[in-house]
């Protein structure tokens, strides 16, 4: 079953968002575990909404490529599927599996931290760092019984 069109939020990576057509979205729905009270047998409330990344017409090359990368993981057939089972209503779960499938591609489309670039302390960091190393062996040589203190082998 397909549904309507998913837009993800503009974020790192995407200036300007980006919109899922609802063609591309798979919705299955089955019954949920757990507690449900009345209707606990007899609603198909758990929610399966599947991607499919690899053909997928609104992500760029470049695009497609971060997000396998990112979703390795989570990937089967390079497909994406996330599950909401966690309200009782068919529509909380339905939103809640549309959040949580935007905000993973949202998550995998954003571009790599920039790398560290390594600095050394600065003179003054390492005379103060010398100078609090020093100060604290005294208070811990002061520490000591009177009569081992004058004897430093």
């Amino acid at each position: 079953m397909t549904g309507r069109d998913l837009r993800v939020p503009p974020g790192p990576g995407l200036p300007t968002g980006l919109v899922v057509p609802g063609a591309e979205l798979v919705e299955r729905f089955s019954r949920s575990p757990g507690p449900g009270g009345q209707s606990v047998n007899t609603s198909d409330t758990r929610v399966e909404l599947e991607y499919d990344v690899v053909p997928s017409a609104v992500l760029t090359p470049a695009q497609r490529d971060r997000a396998l990368a990112a979703l390795a993981a989570r990937l089967t057939d390079g497909r994406l599927v996330v599950v909401a089972h966690e309200h009782r209503s068919q529509l909380r779960n339905r939103n809640a599996a549309r959040e949580r499938l935007a905000d993973l591609l949202r998550s995998a489309l954003a571009p790599p931290p920039a790398p560290r670039r390594p600095t050394r302390p600065s003179r003054g960091a390492q005379r103060r760092r010398v100078e609090a190393k020093v100060q604290r062996g005294r208070i811990k040589q002061l520490r000591r019984r009177p009569d081992a203190r004058g004897q430093q082998e």
